[in-house]
């Protein structure tokens, strides 16, 4: 389902274009070839929803397709025993964060609303409904009253005590909460906006639960609009995994987000009070759960349309294109940590512009994204996707899939091991490669082989954008 379309000129280009970047050497981009018909798009979107099934918590269904997971932390529970059960966990152990959870959920429900024929194609349309829908009734469940939402359950310390199987964690897991006298405008800034681009999804297969994912996103929005702070200074315990450096740009988020929902224009002006008060109309450097201001620009270039909206969104792109630093081997170099991901991250934002017709030409950001996509599944010689292509890790930091066959015990000792993991954790995006473009298979590597479900949301996302530019003969 796409939004307001707007039309802008295309320049014709030639066959081949030399894009500089910030180290010496050029890239060429034939834009003769948009996507890359070497790789299965639709069996990667695959393997990845599998990933994703492999890191729910709580009671699994009977559909269960992970032979090695079971019902594990069943009794999450808030200090007045509410239901915490369910969502995913997190990365390689068994802390839950909404903040990052919900990040995950609006980039996955925004591919599938602006592709949703790849999903088709690749017989996976129900399965993504299930992987957002175990995360929004994780969501539901935690925001237990109008201006209470539960953003953490586990302790970083004592998890990382534990090296094992969730199924068999006896740890202590204490839940951590925001409201009104400990706000964090940026968690349910992000909440709000995963369950309104939701609702969106939802509402031509179960009217009923999308009409409720919306409401709970309203009370959500107006909980971070109201009570403005940091989740941090609440929940001081997730300093530990992922900072919040701002808030405006999720309340900017989740406005647009509700206004794509509802068409209330009061949402969209909220949007453009944020976007004005907290400055987001500077470039960016990166797209991630810390930093969405790329995503609000290309959100409002696509909802709003104006031309300065879109010139923000061609300025992120275009440097992203051609200036910012890669690797000698062309990878999109943002950060040390979740490198792919960072990359897959603006590989998945420039095809959303692209479509608009956001910049100077979209077929330099689909190819640009298909170059990016295409270095993740192996065009360099290894595949950084577990279980498929050449040269898959085998060794991914990850606590269930480092364990045997039960009966056999699971411990530390299999953390040491430098053996592949005894279950393959299909369709994991690991945390990539240095920028030489060198990689250490190891899991106590952690800086290459970790693996976190938002390292896998813009990742997947881009996959349906590029094939659904496969079937649209592109």
């Amino acid at each position: 389902m796409k939004l307001d379309l707007f039309v802008t000129c295309v320049t014709i280009l030639p066959a081949i274009l030399i894009i500089s970047t910030c180290r010496t050497n050029a890239f060429i981009v034939d834009v003769k070839n948009v996507t890359d018909k070497s790789h299965d798009y639709a069996e990667v979107i695959k393997l990845s929803l599998l990933y994703f099934e492999a890191q729910r918590s709580g009671k699994l269904p009977k559909d269960n397709r992970i032979p090695w997971r079971g019902d594990s932390a069943v009794n999450d529970r808030g200090p007045n025993c509410e239901d915490l059960s369910g969502g995913y966990y997190d990365a390689a152990d068994f802390v839950k964060f909404t903040f990052t959870t919900a990040f995950t959920t609006t980039i996955l429900a925004w591919g599938v609303i602006s592709w949703p024929k790849a999903y088709i194609a690749a017989n996976q349309l129900d399965e993504i409904y299930k992987t957002i829908k175990w995360a929004t009734d994780y969501f539901i469940k935690c925001h237990v009253s109008k201006n209470v939402l539960y953003g953490q359950v586990g302790d970083f310390m004592s998890d990382q005590m534990y090296w094992g199987r969730p199924e068999e964690m006896t740890i202590c897991r204490p839940a951590f909460k925001i409201d009104a006298e400990h706000p964090g405008s940026d968690l349910a800034g992000e909440t709000a906006a995963a369950l309104a681009a939701s609702s969106i999804i939802f509402r031509s297969v179960d009217r009923d639960y999308s009409l409720w994912c919306l409401q709970h996103a309203i009370e959500l929005y107006e909980f971070a609009d109201t009570y403005r702070g940091f989740y941090l200074e609440a929940i001081t315990n997730a300093k530990e995994f992922f900072s919040s450096t701002d808030y405006g740009d999720e309340l900017a988020w989740a406005a647009l987000w509700l206004f794509s929902a509802t068409r209330d224009h009061k949402y969209l002006e909220h949007a453009l009070h944020h976007y004005q008060n907290f400055r987001l109309d500077k470039r960016p450097n990166e797209f991630f759960y810390n930093n969405k201001i790329a995503g609000v620009q290309v959100l409002l270039a696509q909802l709003e349309g104006r031309s300065e909206h879109q010139e923000a969104a061609r300025a992120f792109c275009d440097f992203s294109v051609q200036k910012q630093k890669r690797t000698p081997k062309g990878l999109l170099y943002i950060n040390k940590t979740g490198t792919l991901s960072h990359a897959a991250n603006v590989a998945f934002l420039c095809l959303e512009a692209a479509d608009f017709g956001i910049g100077d030409s979209r077929l330099i950001y689909r190819q640009f994204a298909e170059e990016q996509i295409a270095y993740i599944l192996g065009s360099t010689g290894r595949s950084y996707v577990v279980g498929y292509g050449k040269n898959s890790p085998k060794q991914p930091l990850h606590a269930a899939s480092s364990c045997p066959d039960r009966p056999a015990p699971c411990g530390w000792a299999d953390y040491d091991k430098n053996e592949s993991n005894p279950q393959i954790l299909y369709g994991a995006l690991v945390s990539g490669p240095n920028e030489n473009d060198e990689f250490n298979d190891h899991r106590e590597e952690d800086i290459y082989t970790e693996v976190l479900i938002n390292y896998n949301a813009g990742f997947t996302s881009a996959l349906a954008g590029l094939l659904q530019l496969q079937l649209d003969g592109l």
